[in-house]
């Protein structure tokens, strides 16, 4: 045994309470280079040890910052300077929404990083060889002993004062651990020609099941049942119906549950005559009205109605809502258009509610009013 390189000496004990009690004294002791094996978990056994943080949540830090700054200025790069769209009267770049992106890039780049740099580089993969491997040590303490081994490389290592130490911490059994030769010649090589067509044979071996599952075998029996069933799907084309679309429109006059019925579909003049504005000229409507206007109005209308929107030519330029025509209708016309929509203009009774729609057409009369003002509203 002595023409063997010493890789420490292992200790046996019988149950978790003398395996911490062991750990406190080895700390005591002054060894630094030591390890505890245990068939589970042991509450206290981290403190019992002094470890230090693991370096793992380092790389995970650095990773996962990384990742969330670049996903960050990726999405900020596209939306305000590469690809600009207005949607909705909301900003070119609007944060909250991509807050999910960035958390799910900062998790996935630093889950991904600290498996990599735990194979890698700490436990050195491709070098899977370890003295304790196979050892009688180590069977037993993966079924229900619990041990201790000191490495020889600690600096207050000797072999016979940590035999005296282990026997003072009532082990029952103790026994040196001495590297295997191919342990001892063996050089961490990443690029090992063996390790890359593993690596490769198992990259192709797995996009070739995925491959084979998501474009062959989903569409065999009995996997396609799920697929292949008797109904309609949205968009889809369907032979039932003579219009052949598979999407079918309510039936004339039904009203969705919690909505109102609009008695004056297709009914514009009879709208502008017959209904009245329910909600006042307050400063709490007005306000509500500005919020929804410049949400849904604005992007064509703009923000003082003047049919100069910021879509840059990409959609028609509405008409001018201050023009005589416009400030003549009525409330009720003006409800009417927002409810049922005009010319190239949609309806926004899904978008807007009754109150909404109601206190925009306020908004677009303070509107018509700050643009048009009388000679009495100037004194």
């Amino acid at each position: 045994m002595k023409d063997k390189i010493l890789y420490g000496y292992s200790a046996l004990f019988d149950n978790p309470d003398d395996i911490i009690e062991a750990a406190e004294k080895t700390v005591d002791a002054g060894y630094k280079k030591y390890d505890v094996h245990s068939p589970y978990p042991i509450h206290g056994m981290p403190e019992a040890m002094k470890l230090p943080p693991s370096k793992l949540g380092y790389v995970a830090l650095v990773v996962g910052l990384s990742g969330a700054l670049t996903a960050l200025l990726l999405m900020y790069w596209i939306s305000a300077v590469d690809y600009p769209i207005v949607i909705g009267g909301k900003p070119l770049f609007s944060f909250p929404a991509y807050v999910p992106v960035i958390f799910e890039v900062t998790v996935l780049s630093a889950s991904i990083a600290t498996v990599l740099a735990m194979l890698f580089i700490f436990f050195k993969l491709p070098n899977n060889a370890h003295p304790l491997h196979g050892t009688e040590y180590m069977k037993q303490v993966s079924s229900d002993k619990y041990g201790l081994v000191i490495h020889a490389e600690d600096d207050k290592f000797n072999e016979e004062e940590v035999k005296r130490f282990l026997e003072s911490l009532r082990a029952k059994e103790i026994s040196p651990v001495y590297y295997d030769e191919n342990e001892i010649s063996f050089k961490p090589r990443l690029l090992e020609p063996k390790f890359i067509m593993f690596l490769l044979a198992t990259a192709v071996i797995t996009s070739g099941a995925t491959y084979f599952t998501l474009n062959k075998l989903l569409y065999m029996v009995p996997f396609n049942w799920m697929m292949e069933q008797d109904k309609l799907t949205p968009q889809s084309v369907s032979s039932i119906f003579a219009d052949g679309f598979g999407m079918r429109p309510p039936v004339e006059g039904t009203v969705a549950r919690g909505e109102e019925f609009y008695p004056y579909k297709n009914m514009p003049e009879e709208a502008g005559k017959y209904l009245i504005n329910p909600l006042p000229m307050s400063k709490k409507v007005l306000k509500l009205g500005e919020k929804k206007y410049d949400i849904y109005c604005s992007p064509c209308h703009g923000y003082h109605a003047e049919g100069d929107g910021r879509l840059r030519g990409q959609f028609p330029n509405p008409p001018s809502l201050h023009s005589e025509k416009v400030r003549n209708w009525s409330d009720g016309r003006i409800f009417h258009v927002i409810t049922e929509g005009q010319n190239a203009m949609p309806s926004y009774s899904t978008q807007l509610n009754e109150e909404e729609r109601w206190a925009v057409v306020n908004y677009v009369r303070a509107l018509q009013r700050a643009l048009n003002a009388r000679e009495t509203d100037l004194k």
